[in-house]
Order: C-alpha cells, then structure tokens, then sequence
C-alpha cells in the first residue's frame, strides 16, 4: 500500500467524507462506459489499457466479516472491527446482486474481511455458491489460518474459483523472522489447496521491514510458478488501524518491479497491460520452465492488435483452450498479425528451452501484481475517479482507498435482515471490549495508558 498521490487535485477532509457512492445504473447501459470515460477525462486510455475495455471493473471487495485473528501492522480495518457484527446473509446477497447489476457477470469479486473463514462455514458457503451463480468469479481472501484443506474443499464445491493467501511480516506470526522462513507456511498453505481446482495466489504486503527481502520471496513465487497463479504486492500505506505508519521512502511500485526482474533474470515490465491508473496498479505475466522465465508481453504491436480484436470479450483464464482459440480467431481476421504470433511464440520457446528440457517440457504462466494503495488522509482526485478497485457498501460501491478513508461510516451502518427489521451491526462501543480483544492503534493506545498508570 503506497505513498503519494497522483498528480491530480488532493481531496480534503469534507470532499473525503462527501465522496458518494457510485450511481446505481441501468441494467441495460454499457457496464464498461463509467470506468472508461473517466481513464478518459484523466488521458489514462490507451491502446494497452484493459479497464474499461475488457472490463467494467478490475474486482470488487465483498467484506462478509470485520473480524480477523490476526493483527497486522499495517492492517486497513478500523479499530471498532472486532467490535462489529458480521452482515445478515440477506444483505449480503443484496451487494452480490447489486455488483452483477453494476458490473456485469465475470466480475472477480474478493470474498475478504476481516478474514472471511471466521464466520460461519455453511453461510460462508452459502456465500460462495451465491455469487458463483450470478456469474461472478470468486476469490477467497484468507491468512489461511482457518482454510483447511476440507473448509477448501468444499468452497471449491460451492463454485470458489481462487484463494488467496495472504502471508508476511506485518502480520507478526510467532515463530517467523523474514519472509524466507514464511516460505514454509506458504508451502502449507499450497498443499492444502492444490488439487482442489483452485487458483492459488499470494498477497504480500512490501514494507520498510521486508523490502530488501523482495527479491528473494520472488525468487520462491518463481520455483512454485506450476502451482501458484498470481503474486500480488500491497506497498505501505496509512490506511487503517495499522501502527507502523507511512514508509520511510524504500518502498514503490519501481523497487517491487526492479526485485521482480531481478530475481526473473529478465524485463517483465518493458511491455506490458495497463489497469487503470498506472500509480495505483502495475501488472505483468511471464512463462517459467525450471529455472528459465520470459516475458509474456514483450511484443508491443502484438499486444495492441490483439486487444483491439478482443475488446469487450471475456476471456475465461480457467478455459485456456477456449481462450487461445479466440485468440488465435483474433488474429486470423488480421493476417498479418499471425506471422508476428507465430514468430513471438516460436521466440518464447526457443528462450525456454533450457527450462523445457530440464523441467520434461512443462511451461507455467506467473503473473506479478502491485496494488499502490494511497493513505487514507492524502487521496488523488484523479486516482479515486479512474479506480479499477471497488468496496461493495449498503449503498453501492465505491473506490476502495476512500473507503478506508472513512470505514467507520460504513461498516456500522445499519441494514434490513430477513424479516424486513433494522438490523444495527455495533451494538456496543469497541472501547467496551476487552483489552486482549482490542487490535490495532486502539489497543495500542490503551497498553500505553495503562503503562503510564502502572508507573
């Protein structure tokens, strides 16, 4: 989670608190147009521009729970979370319905918290197999400490598409010193999720305390490339109830690019897709066989033809046979594209070989992804606006850096349960709760008072 704003006016205080809800929109209006008119009112738009091109949204936050068993330092949750119950499943089948309205069907939609596996199994299974039945592509956003390889299972069952597992120091786990000793949990975690049809990804938050670590836990994300999907990489920020605070100026989207090439022994970054605004968002992908990585985007006029072919065509990644056909179709309607096709392919292979030959011809496909997310006191106009990341809310979605900004306001909002009441989601104060309930600056503050009065 980063630093810095765009170069677009800074919000204050009042506009913060101001900041509305996306509108909800007709069912039948073009779901790509709001996203991409604003990546063109701030000259984001491009040729290699995927949001709002290929689609409406890049993903939406579904939060089913406040409450985690962890606390991480750099936490976004309020420090009220735990004090919070979790939403009646009613409304939160209403925010599915309502992000398909928005959003269209294949919307990635991150069943997160908190952390989801806290609340109920058979609801959040429920949960699970709801949103997979509207259309939507579902992710599972756990520390994995409670996602067992039977919890897995059956989420997998319900319709789960990916589950991400989100492991590093912020998080304080007893026993682990720097991210290579993380390395064996994230191992675990691997096991319990291979096999099961499952996407497995890995987030990661890059913090002035593993920064220099980077480089070598990529290295790892790179042996594992035939089990893992995607690595994604959160930078610092002040966004929550987390205390460490802004970075000291050692962590950016171009220090996690630079690690990533380094330890891929290649410029994975050189050509590449663009998600929205591109100091919030950086992607790429490559090819790995054995030790031997190249870039999957490294042909720029490829790419371009390519995407203008496929523009509003969804592409399924978990139908990869169906996906290269449409490709291939793309560029036989251009037939001087195919040529190029036929020679990158042929160049990819040929940079493989050594891989190939000591990996019995096994090639994977690794995606790197950053998320620069801003403090939650600093936001960019222009940043908020061209967002490709949404919170599903009471009222609709919204920016997800704004809703950091002001969670308060929508986590103890009240909605209607089942039977049409008012249902309040905080019943008592978070300051009446037991200090060891207590996370974040909250029990912070109140270890520190009751120092000074034990002194």
């Amino acid at each position: 989670m980063g630093k810095g704003n765009g170069k677009g006016d800074g919000l204050s205080p009042s506009e913060i608190r101001a900041w509305p809800v996306h509108a909800k929109r007709p069912q039948e209006h073009n779901h790509r147009h709001q996203l991409h008119q604003a990546l063109v009112r701030h000259n984001l738009d491009s040729p290699l521009q995927m949001a709002g091109r290929h689609f409406a949204m890049g993903c939406v936050a579904l939060e089913v729970t406040q409450r985690c068993n962890l606390d991480c330092t750099l936490c976004y949750l309020s420090d009220q979370s735990e004090a919070v119950l979790d939403l009646p499943l009613v409304e939160i089948f209403r925010r599915i319905d309502r992000i398909v309205h928005d959003y269209g069907p294949h919307t990635n939609v991150q069943i997160t918290g908190g952390d989801p596996t806290l609340r109920d199994h058979d609801e959040l299974e429920q949960i699970v197999a709801y949103t997979a039945s509207r259309g939507l592509a579902t992710s599972l956003f756990t520390n994995g400490i409670r996602a067992t390889r039977p919890l897995l299972k059956r989420l997998a069952s319900a319709g789960l598409r990916d589950v991400a597992f989100h492991v590093d120091l912020t998080q304080e786990r007893s026993g682990f010193r720097t991210e290579m000793e993380l390395n064996a949990l994230r191992l675990d975690y691997i096991s319990r999720a291979k096999g099961l049809g499952l996407d497995i990804l890995f987030n990661t938050t890059v913090f002035d305390g593993n920064a220099a670590q980077i480089q070598d836990l990529c290295g790892f994300f790179l042996q594992q490339a035939h089990d893992i999907h995607l690595c994604s990489f959160q930078l610092q920020a002040e966004t929550g109830r987390g205390v460490l605070g802004q970075s000291d100026g050692s962590v950016s989207i171009s220090c996690v690019k630079e690690a990533v090439n380094a330890a891929a022994s290649a410029d994975l970054w050189a050509t590449r897709p663009q998600v929205g605004h591109p100091e919030c968002n950086a992607y790429t992908a490559c090819l790995v066989s054995g030790t031997t990585v190249t870039p999957l985007f490294d042909e720029p006029m490829l790419l371009e033809k390519i995407f203008s072919e496929l523009e509003n065509t969804y592409l399924d990644r978990k139908k990869l046979g169906k996906a290269a056909g449409r490709v291939t179709k793309a560029c036989l309607r251009h037939p001087k594209i195919l040529p190029l096709l036929v020679k990158t392919a042929g160049r990819k292979v040929r940079a493989l070989i050594p891989g190939l030959l000591r990996s019995r011809g096994k090639i994977s496909k690794l995606t790197f992804y950053i998320h620069n997310f801003m403090d939650a006191r600093t936001l960019s106009r222009d940043r908020c606006e061209a967002c490709v990341f949404m919170t599903m809310t009471r009222d609709g979605p919204i920016s997800m850096c704004v809703h950091n900004a002001k969670r308060d306001t929508f986590i103890t909002q009240t909605v209607k349960d089942q039977h049409g009441r008012t249902w309040t989601p905080l019943p008592q104060p978070a300051e009446k709760l037991k200090t060891k309930r207590l996370k974040g600056t909250l029990k912070a503050e109140k270890e520190r008072l009751a120092f000074l009065k034990s002194e």
